[in-house]
């Protein structure tokens, strides 16, 4: 497990806190214990255990420098994640530092977002949007998320039945 931090300043009281990029559990502020936004960085090396391993659902933010789009994103997902702090994590990796991600997920355009659960990718989509609209399209990918998760429970329930 790597010891990397990062420094996040707690949208509720200003303190900065210093958070493991990848730990179980959700970051809560040190000094007035509310949930804080998890937004971190990932590479080719860190990913998995920074996003496939997280606990929170992830939004992954696949971007690049040069990209107008996706500097236009970034700050609506910063207002997602800070939105739904303790709720989701904001794994952003840069294309060009990441190709072996790029290519495992076959980004073909920047920005591209997912959101992954249990390690899985539930939901994808190519290009910036408002928060309105990322709002909603996270909030479809989870509900979509729990009722698989539903459907698979149910399914194996019923193979268990009794003789």
């Amino acid at each position: 497990m790597t010891t990397a931090t990062t420094i996040i300043r707690c949208p509720n009281c200003g303190h900065k806190n210093r958070v493991p990029v990848s730990a179980r559990g959700r970051p809560r502020c040190g000094n007035c214990h509310k949930a804080l936004p998890w937004i971190v960085n990932a590479l080719d090396d860190s990913f998995a255990e920074i996003a496939e391993n997280a606990d929170p659902p992830v939004i992954v933010d696949m971007w690049a420098t040069w990209c107008a789009p996706c500097r236009m994103v970034s700050p609506v997902l910063e207002q997602l994640a800070t939105e739904r702090a303790g709720d989701v994590k904001l794994v952003k990796v840069d294309v060009d530092r990441a190709p072996r991600l790029s290519s495992r997920f076959s980004v073909q355009a920047v920005p591209t977002l997912m959101v992954m659960h249990h390690g899985k990718v539930i939901s994808r989509q190519a290009g910036a949007a408002p928060v309105e609209v990322l709002r909603r399209w996270f909030d479809d990918a989870m509900a979509k998320d729990a009722r698989d998760e539903a459907t698979a429970d149910s399914g194996a329930d019923k193979g268990r039945g009794s003789a």
